[in-house]
């Protein structure tokens, strides 16, 4: 082999080795921000305000429990997992069946069957700036998910999780309203935080135009409360 050549080689290895290296720096390819695995259960306080026109807001506070049921394969004949969710007022209170969702993993996409539809909450490897379809599986319009700040600490209720990745939905703010849909989670854990928040604000009276008056809407946060294996 000629000097030339070797020295051409070089010059390739350093151009897209080293700028590939430097840019996988943050990307985080483990699985498991969303670990699927019967027996697995997460504890979610839950605060939830209902906003109407000329009234005070209805705020209410309950737990959720999400627990990951037995395998089974779906009408794709994928494996998929059932989501038992149960509800309770306080912890004096016995649980209540709340709905039963499925979750799966399809080669790199973590896909949450919710009220029978389909959403792709996370796509593997993620990075920053990492943008996907959430909606791909739906008749609905295509919703860019966009994961941030992968690989960087959250704290809910005092408590810091050290490795997370925040996946926003939407975070639209505008004269007639708000919608925000974000999701936080965490290495080895799962969701740790919920925000969704749709609200419609003022329009129809010359004093409230542009001021952020909220006509109706609701505004849901979820914070993990403690999580484990049954």
């Amino acid at each position: 082999m000629s000097i030339r050549i070797c020295i051409l080689l070089i010059l390739l290895w350093t151009a897209f080795g080293g700028c590939r290296s430097g840019r996988d720096a943050s990307i985080l390819p483990e699985y498991d921000f969303i670990p699927v695995e019967t027996g697995r259960y997460t504890i979610y306080d839950v605060q939830e305000t209902q906003y109407t026109r000329n009234t005070p807001p209805v705020q209410r506070t309950y737990r959720l429990k999400e627990t990951i049921g037995p395998a089974y394969n779906d009408v794709t004949g994928q494996p998929a997992y059932r989501l038992l969710r149960y509800r309770r007022i306080s912890d004096d209170q016995p649980w209540q069946p709340d709905s039963i969702w499925s979750v799966r993993l399809v080669n790199n996409e973590v896909i949450r069957t919710e009220n029978g539809q389909d959403f792709v909450k996370l796509l593997y490897p993620a990075s920053d700036g990492l943008i996907w379809n959430g909606n791909r599986y739906n008749v609905f319009k295509p919703n860019r998910y966009e994961a941030r700040n992968v690989g960087q600490p959250f704290s809910v209720s005092g408590k810091e999780f050290r490795s997370t990745i925040t996946v926003v939905a939407q975070d639209d703010s505008t004269l007639i309203g708000q919608t925000k849909r974000v999701d936080v989670y965490a290495h080895q854990i799962g969701m740790i935080y919920k925000e969704r928040t749709y609200l419609q604000f003022c329009t129809d009276l010359p004093t409230c135009l542009g001021k952020n008056q909220i006509d109706y809407g609701i505004r849901q946060i979820y914070r993990i409360q403690t999580y484990g294996k049954e």
